[in-house]
């Protein structure tokens, strides 16, 4: 075996590795400019990093290298997408302050419990007298479609902790998105058990009653715990309030990974253990930091998964949902989300149209989408080969789609939200 290319003689030119990490960085580059100024642009950064990512996909599809497939390298899309899911979710618990009263969460109950089921049930069908998909694979694909993502809705949700603006329609794209990644899980699950035909009382006990229950419950108490520990040592000078931005990592990481050791959803425990997190000592200035820390991390977790989707983009793979997968993706984003969000907020205290109209908009399918549709395409999954193309394509278009659209619209309507509907209240 020769020396490795660095250390080989003469010239040699183009590694791909080296191309690589050249490219990497100027899109880190391009990612600190676009955070930079990101409320002053009439797009979101996300579009930049789609759009660097599919020069990347032209790159390789123009040197012939070898790259990731969405559906033979499922499980590590999967793992690199989780990572970035569940660090948005602790810092989306974060920057909610609400009081846990009904009459407060009145929106986001209505959202989740009748608005989401909806939604799931009008796509399945699509999917299975439409685009001609399994029970189970439509199941597997319009639960995927479901969620309002946590990561690409941070520009549209609420700001930081402490922010008094917390107004109804940007905390209930919050609230919403830091719930129902968890709550779609039993969904894409139920997909699977069907298609494997497997019994649906174990799914209905543990994947739905125990799963969620001891999630929520499992998080709460350790995000309780966590950050009582942190003010502790932080008040007596143990830990470097340097340092504060890391706690959020570590609270993530230690939360899912119990939460998922004890089979229960992680996406739900970390977003329970980010409320928790924040309600102890509610004024504390440790709330503030560590959240700074979880959303700089959340930034360039965004910039990794969205250039990873734009480089694994191919004409094939996007042909491969059909006219059919299409008009399931239009259909999700201009009809779909509007009415059942419209449907479940019949009778709510969201009166004035334009906050509905914007809280309808604004289902931003995006990371969390990709990860569930990367959990059903990977090794062992009971859907066939063709379902699972067809299935995973089909999400990926309308998470292309979403980032394309919301994010041309994000800056503008939420700058008319607030001069023309918020400031009349």
């Amino acid at each position: 075996m020769g020396p490795p290319l660095a250390a080989d003689t003469g010239f040699h030119f183009g590694d791909p590795w080296a191309v690589g990490l050249a490219f990497l960085g100027l899109a880190v580059f391009a990612a600190i400019g676009a955070l930079s100024h990101e409320h002053e642009r009439a797009f979101s950064a996300s579009l930049i990093y789609l759009g660097l990512g599919v020069v990347a996909a032209v790159a390789v599809g123009l040197l012939e290298l070898g790259w990731l497939d969405p559906l033979e390298d499922a499980r590590l899309v999967e793992h690199v997408t989780e990572l970035a899911v569940v660090i948005a979710h602790f810092s989306t618990g974060l920057k909610l302050d609400r009081a846990l009263r009904w009459r407060d969460w009145s929106t986001v109950t209505r959202l989740l419990v009748i608005g989401m089921p909806v939604f799931i049930a009008l796509a399945a069908l699509f999917g299975v007298a439409v685009m001609g998909l399994s029970v189970g694979a439509a199941i597997v694909l319009a639960a995927a479609l479901a969620p309002t993502d946590p990561v690409l809705a941070g520009d549209i949700g609420v700001g930081p902790p402490g922010d008094e603006d917390e107004h109804e329609p940007h905390f209930g794209i919050s609230a919403e998105a830091g719930f129902n990644d968890g709550l779609a899980f039993p969904f894409v699950l139920l997909g699977l058990v069907i298609a494997d035909k497997a019994g649906g009382v174990e799914w209905a006990l543990a994947d739905l009653v125990y799963a969620i229950g001891a999630g929520l419950v499992v998080g709460a108490a350790m995000g309780y715990a966590i950050a009582a520990l942190m003010v502790r040592l932080r008040d007596s000078e143990l830990l470097i309030p340097a340092l504060d931005g890391w706690v959020a990592v570590a609270a993530t990481l230690a939360i899912y990974g119990v939460a998922e050791v004890l089979g229960t959803y992680g996406f739900l425990a970390v977003f329970a253990g980010g409320l928790a997190f924040r309600r102890y000592e509610h004024d504390h200035e440790l709330n503030g930091r560590v959240h700074d820390g979880a959303e700089i991390v959340e930034k360039f977790g965004e910039l990794a998964v969205i250039l990873l989707l734009g480089s694994m983009l191919t004409l094939d793979g996007l042909g491969a949902p059909g006219l059919a997968g299409w008009g399931l993706v239009l259909l999700v984003i201009f009809l779909l989300r509007p009415v059942t969000v419209n449907l479940a907020l019949l009778g709510s205290r969201l009166q004035r149209p334009g906050e509905r109209a914007f809280l309808a908009w604004f289902g931003v399918r995006g990371v969390g989408t990709l990860f569930y549709v990367a959990t059903a395409a990977a090794v062992g999954s009971p859907l066939p080969r063709d379902e699972r193309e067809i299935v995973v394509w089909t999400a990926i278009a309308c998470v292309v789609v979403s980032i394309a659209v919301h994010g041309v619209t994000a800056g503008p309507l939420k700058r008319w939200l607030g001069e023309n509907v918020l400031t009349r209240a």
